[in-house]
């Protein structure tokens, strides 16, 4: 490895010291960070003071970027560039998102245990998610690992679950909140979308449990049937020894395998303190129904 990398973790996460992230490493390092994400599937990395071009470069440079986010009231965006997810409660003049905007509503999804983009035909890779301003306290991000979560599962339980296909759609992860204010034009675009339960994750070559907050239907499952089974598999992965919980500092860039984890954000007093967090995020290869299970 050409930096410092330490775990953070006994079964993942880790963090990377070395490197300056203002200008795009060289091939190689990009191998190494590539070959730490395969190891550890999340990683830290300290006081990178990047702008948004340098953050979308160093992205760019790592693989293919989702074009665009999947939000509410769109033509509210506050940044510049649509491939910026804007993990922010702030508006485009920069005071605070009122408490009953309907954009706050549908952001609490964020809350829920989940993986980025599983509601999309070819679902996330990397998301990289940077630190511009946070608050003085809560608002951490919490990982779990569904390689090891996998690892843990009873034979039984694993031969069981192995074939299923579940539909997965923001709209599903929303109505578990009650929100369901959605446009036409959203419902259209948040139809739902068919992935495999268990992956082979490619980089490690181990297998993973696909979990999201966003599935709301195991196929040839009876609703209530299948939705009990995400229950217990969603209890048993973010058990506390397969949860990495990162505290952010200023500058922190966290990137993260959304094929092989979940994450969830948590609360923090967003009437009183600001946060501006900017979150870039690879696309993957192919749908999970073309991907070797």
């Amino acid at each position: 490895m050409r930096f410092d990398i330490s775990p953070l973790h006994p079964v993942f996460a880790a963090e990377i010291n070395g490197l300056d992230l203002r200008r795009v490493p060289d091939a190689a390092v990009l191998e190494d960070i590539e070959a730490a994400m395969n190891r550890y599937a999340v990683v830290v990395i300290r006081d990178q003071h990047l702008d948004d071009e340098q953050q979308l470069a160093f992205a760019r440079a790592m693989g293919p970027l989702e074009p665009s986010v999947a939000v509410v009231d769109v033509h509210l965006q506050r940044l510049q560039h649509r491939e910026f997810a804007d993990i922010s409660n702030l508006e485009v003049d920069g005071s605070i998102i009122k408490a009953d905007d309907r954009r706050r509503m549908f952001n609490f999804g964020n809350l829920l245990w989940h993986s980025d983009s599983s509601f999309k035909a070819t679902p996330a890779k990397h998301s990289m998610l940077h630190a511009r301003v946070i608050p003085p306290e809560g608002g951490n991000t919490e990982f779990a690992d569904m390689r090891a979560a996998w690892d843990a599962l009873p034979l039984a339980t694993r031969t069981l679950i192995e074939p299923l296909i579940c539909d997965h759609s923001l709209i599903y992860s929303r109505a578990l909140l009650g929100f369901d204010e959605f446009t036409e034009a959203e419902r259209h675009e948040f139809t739902p979308v068919p992935q495999r339960l268990v992956r082979r994750h490619a980089g490690s070559g181990r297998r993973s449990i696909y979990l999201s907050s966003h599935i709301g239907l195991v196929r040839g499952w009876p609703r209530p049937e299948g939705m009990v089974l995400i229950r217990e598999l969603m209890e048993h992965a973010t058990q506390r020894e397969f949860v990495y919980s990162h505290r952010w500092r200023p500058h922190d860039l966290v990137i993260w395998d959304n094929r092989c984890t979940m994450h969830r954000a948590r609360p923090f007093d967003d009437q009183r303190y600001k946060r501006d967090m900017r979150r870039l995020t690879l696309e993957d290869s192919a749908p999970t129904l073309e991907q070797a299970a």
